[in-house]
């Protein structure tokens, strides 16, 4: 199979970013003004790449966050399967001590490899990663869609980087992100190489 350039963006800041809200799939929040201009500037910066196709998750956080190439013709889809994780009762509100350290034991769980870890009525990294293979197997049988642009949430891509690296879920907190901050992989669907980690050079 032909190798892909994947260019994978978390989507901008939200004042619940910046509240230290958590936004999960059950809140849909818009871009704040900070937010929107950030994605100028990586549209800026990567307006001459060719992207065949660029895909969002369902929520208008990173449909907002590309809005500037589609306001100029490029080609673009909405997949729930790259929606955020779903946190339950965490979403839509601050997080107390109490919760954070619930949030941590799930995580710690997750790093141990027990992926079917949850928050009440929230998804797993299982549940999470299983929606996203789905998309990955899609995404490969696009032939023509040599490079394609991605943008999805924080979680998200920690979980299906790890999906495209072939790594197990318990390596996902190696992932780190930041608003609109760019992972570059390049992948023939068995083997995958990270060529931009974490990188926001597009805002210096």
């Amino acid at each position: 199979m032909a190798s892909k350039l994947l260019y994978i963006i978390r989507h901008g800041e939200t004042d619940y970013n910046r509240l230290g809200i958590v936004q999960g799939s059950g809140v849909d929040m818009p871009l704040n003004e900070l937010g929107k201009q950030q994605a100028q500037k990586f549209y800026q910066f990567y307006k001459s790449i060719r992207f065949k196709m660029i895909y969002t998750s369902a929520l208008i956080r990173t449909q907002q966050s590309v809005l500037p190439f589609i306001e100029v013709g490029r080609r673009y889809e909405a997949h729930a399967a790259l929606n955020e994780i779903s946190w339950g009762i965490f979403e839509g509100k601050p997080q107390s001590a109490e919760e954070r350290a619930v949030y941590w034991d799930i995580v710690n769980e997750w790093k141990k490899g027990n992926y079917n870890a949850k928050i009440k009525d929230g998804e797993s990294a299982l549940e999470l990663q299983n929606r996203q293979k789905l998309f990955i197997n899609f995404l490969m049988k696009q032939a023509h869609e040599d490079c394609v642009l991605i943008c999805m949430h924080g979680r998200a891509m920690k979980s299906m980087l790890c999906a495209l690296m072939k790594e197990p879920l318990s390596e996902m907190e190696k992932y780190e992100h930041s608003n609109f901050c760019l992972y570059l992989v390049e992948t023939d669907g068995e083997n995958a190489r990270i060529l931009k980690h974490k990188d926001t050079s597009h805002f210096d």
